[in-house]
């Protein structure tokens, strides 16, 4: 866990946006830490490619630059591949991922601890894009169910364990060399100094998975975020904490805040679950919520005392062992 200071800074930075085909909210908490580190996009229509939406988290870690890069930049190296324009879109990402991430290198963005995750969302043609390095994840309700986006990448993980010892690391606590605790990356290059070694096969690499998803009615909305939301709430309780509260008419960057207050740990006995740099988007699929679903918000003691649970759990536990 980073360091933390002695009260959390629960100010949110929210927006929205919207057109006739989606309704977007966003927020972002610094919470416990002493630095925001985290960046986010929310694009309804790229210039060069009008109709297509990108939306974006991006969780640094050792400083916010490698984020904040690839929050202004990493949809424009997609576009600008010549898979894009050839309809790959799915290799343009990946590859665009790539390009990003030898960019920054030129560019001398290589502090020796400085990385973020990404995850990415694209939506063009009635098809969903999402590629991600890194554990910041996306999911999206469909008729009320999750559909997992993407996976996280974690160093212990059977695949990408192999890569780690076949780039000449290891795998120590759980981390890249006994400190990273992610796989995928952007940025983080001193794991990225094997010249036998494509990009791709990098210890820690920025070559990102991709799902590929069809829209249709069933799909309502859309949840991204940083592993500071994940830690605490599993997928099924997030995307219930959203749907019970969009569905009850809330604004989708109030959603967001809420879920953030909730998640955040009232203090830092819990190991570091709650005491992270917090980023939410949602991206509402029209036509949903359809008015004929509204419904109002059950009693709020009741939600709060589900998706309070874990963090409860976790406080129980260290108050007990005190009085032992």
């Amino acid at each position: 866990m980073g360091q933390t200071l002695s009260e959390p800074v629960t100010e949110k930075q929210s927006s929205t946006c919207q057109d006739s085909r989606y309704l977007v909210g966003s927020s972002c908490m610094q919470g416990w830490r002493v630095s925001m580190d985290d960046s986010h996009t929310q694009i309804l229509s790229l210039p060069d490619d009008p109709g297509t939406a990108y939306f974006a988290v991006y969780d640094g870690h050792g400083g916010s630059n490698i984020a904040e890069y690839a929050g202004k930049h990493l949809h424009k190296f997609i576009m600008a591949r010549p898979e894009y324009h050839l309809g790959n879109i799915e290799e343009a990402m990946k590859q665009g991922f790539l390009d990003l991430d030898q960019a920054m290198l030129e560019e001398n963005m290589q502090e020796k601890v400085a990385g973020s995750t990404a995850v990415a969302v694209l939506i063009k043609d009635n098809t969903l894009y999402c590629a991600n390095v890194g554990d910041s994840r996306a999911i999206a309700s469909v008729r009320g169910a999750v559909e997992v986006l993407s996976y996280d990448h974690k160093p212990y993980h059977k695949e990408e364990l192999r890569r780690i010892t076949a780039g000449g690391g290891w795998v120590q606590l759980n981390r890249v060399n006994g400190n990273l605790a992610l796989s995928r990356a952007l940025g983080d290059y001193i794991f990225k100094r094997n010249y036998r070694m494509s990009p791709r096969d990098q210890i820690v690499t920025a070559y990102p998975d991709v799902q590929v998803r069809q829209l249709n009615d069933d799909w309502e909305f859309i949840v991204i975020a940083c592993d500071g939301i994940w830690e605490v709430l599993s997928n099924e309780e997030v995307l219930s904490f959203c749907r019970v509260r969009l569905l009850s008419g809330w604004e989708p960057a109030a959603v967001c805040e809420a879920l953030m207050q909730v998640c955040l740990a009232p203090n830092c006995a819990t190991g570091g679950l709650g005491c992270d740099n917090m980023t939410v988007l949602i991206v509402c699929l029209s036509p949903f919520p359809r008015a004929d679903m509204v419904k109002p918000l059950p009693e709020e003691q009741v939600l709060n005392n589900k998706f309070m649970t874990k963090m409860e759990d976790l406080l129980y536990v260290e108050e007990e062992e005190d009085l032992k």
